[in-house]
């Protein structure tokens, strides 16, 4: 079992920028992890699938809903999400979550591995 860590969330105004990173687990290989990435959850709503990446190559997939906002990175050891022009509806709880597969993540909003969550308040 492998428990991800966020960090980098805060409350920011309207407009403004945050970045928020997760360590990659050292075990990808054993734990078959292959896509790292993004979701977030906004009270009473369901959970929602931001932005993930294959580990092995450069090809990433990032929702509609923040197209053009938001960029996923990776690191030497750390998966980013680089937010701007945050708009108060992305205030959410945000989550790293690993995988197998980015299907899973990007087709069934799904995921094997996820972390506690870390929290982005965008303030008008």
């Amino acid at each position: 079992q492998v428990q991800l860590a966020e960090s980098g969330g805060g409350s920011v105004q309207a407009g403004g920028s945050l970045t928020l990173s997760c360590v990659v687990p050292k075990n990808t290989d054993t734990l078959k992890i292959n896509c790292m990435g993004w979701f977030r959850q906004a009270p009473e709503k369901e959970r929602e699938w931001v932005a993930c990446l294959f580990l092995g190559g450069t090809r990433t997939y990032v929702s509609d809903s923040v197209k053009g906002r938001f960029t996923i990175s990776l690191g030497k050891a750390n998966l980013s999400l680089q937010m701007s022009s945050l708009e108060p509806e992305d205030t959410a709880m945000y989550y790293c979550a690993a995988a197998r597969l980015c299907s899973t993540m990007v087709n069934n909003a799904e995921a094997e591995y996820w972390g506690r969550g870390t929290q982005v308040t965008v303030n008008n």
